[in-house]
């Protein structure tokens, strides 16, 4: 599903206009951006979690050239499936 699917979805279900829902999607992605940029968890119930988890810098290998490059450490978004999503997914719901 992309965003724009998203906003028509929410639309339909809300009878509300797409604009309006583009608002609506959007500011929900702001706001979940906002939190993870600060390191907040978010979590959805029945749907899942949100955690930045950080990953430590190492040396590693340019493979076209076998050079040693520095990798430098990083903060990367992880999503965690909650139990009903994970539920449907297998056909247990």
């Amino acid at each position: 599903m992309t965003k724009s699917q998203l906003i028509e979805a929410v639309a339909a279900r809300a009878g509300i206009s797409r604009d309006r829902a583009a608002v609506v999607v959007n500011t929900l992605f702001s706001h979940m951006t906002d939190a993870l940029s600060l390191e907040r968890r978010i979590e959805i119930r029945n749907f899942g979690n949100f955690v930045v988890k950080h990953y430590d810098g190492y040396n590693g290998r340019n493979p076209r050239t076998g050079a040693m490059v520095e990798v430098p450490q990083k903060r990367l978004p992880f999503f965690k499936a909650g139990l009903e999503i994970r539920k449907r997914l297998n056909g247990e719901i």
